[in-house]
């Protein structure tokens, strides 16, 4: 007799489930957004009534709740261990809430601009951060995936140098058993390439594409070499690609370094401000 299975009944073809955050990101701006069309039913736009104070408490809440995210990245063992969430969600909520935080901050100045000198520091820091945050997102998603399209060496950042300075003992030992040609070819474009890390900007426009106009002349020197010294040309040539592609890394991961540099320092001034903010509107 045979056993009867339990088939799962899957999503129809085409439909694209959205993911909870998501869901619950819409939800809050459709909220934000019915709560301002009864506000401007009942009342006024104002920072000062019930309404703008509101915002501005939700908008505070928000700012923490994002803040953690850089609390959640620093301790990541600790975080493992109080099983307060994945990374990817703490993204999520990293990133919905930053929006949601520029919105209601908006909605808390009544769709006008800053009066005063404090005011306008929070309205820059907090477009500049929002801003600054999508950016870092952006990059975060497009150059990791050029580095793989195009490239088959891999680096982490802070390695590269160390890694070059290996490359650089290898290729003039190798040179070193090579006859003139290759020695010639090594002194006029490899070693001076081989000092150190070197910032090419071609390699945001074409990943690859510096790099094989680099290595014209290995392929014309090839013709011209004996069997026996052309495995070490390519030896040569492979240690040279490395270390352009070391280079490539050393391009495009520079901008994620010097993006965490210009959002972090700024977003601590953002939350001190608007705890600065709070205290002196609870207080006077």
């Amino acid at each position: 007799m045979p056993k009867a299975t339990s088939q799962r009944s899957n999503p129809p073809a085409g439909r694209r489930r959205w993911p909870a955050g998501q869901i619950v990101f819409f939800s809050l701006v459709a909220l934000c957004v019915i709560a301002l069309a009864v506000q401007i039913t009942l009342s006024e736009l104002s920072s000062g009534n019930a309404w703008g104070i509101a915002y501005g408490i939700a908008c505070a809440v928000v700012m923490v709740a994002v803040a953690l995210f850089g609390m959640r990245r620093r301790f990541p063992a600790l975080a493992s261990r109080l099983r307060v969430g994945s990374a990817r969600g703490w993204l999520r909520l990293h990133l919905y809430g930053g929006t949601l935080f520029l919105l209601l901050m908006v909605m808390h100045s009544s769709f006008r601009l800053p009066s005063g000198a404090l005011t306008w520091w929070l309205w820059g820091l907090s477009v500049w951060t929002v801003i600054s945050g999508a950016l870092g997102l952006l990059l975060q998603r497009w150059i990791p995936r050029v580095l793989a399209s195009g490239l088959s060496t891999e680096a982490l950042y802070e390695r590269i140098p160390s890694l070059i300075d290996d490359l650089r003992e290898r290729a003039e030992a190798l040179s070193a058993s090579c006859g003139d040609a290759i020695r010639a070819l090594y002194a006029r474009e490899v070693a001076p390439a081989l000092g150190g890390p070197d910032r090419r900007w071609i390699y945001f426009v074409d990943v690859t594409g510096g790099i094989r106009s680099r290595l014209r002349a290995f392929d014309y020197l090839r013709g011209f070499l004996p069997e026996d010294e052309r495995g070490r040309l390519e030896q040569l040539e492979t240690l040279y690609r490395t270390k352009l592609e070391l280079d490539a890394h050393h391009t495009l991961q520079w901008p994620l370094r010097w993006w965490l540099m210009l959002h972090i320092p700024l977003s601590l001034v953002l939350l001190v401000l608007v705890g600065v903010h709070v205290f002196t509107v609870l207080y006077y």
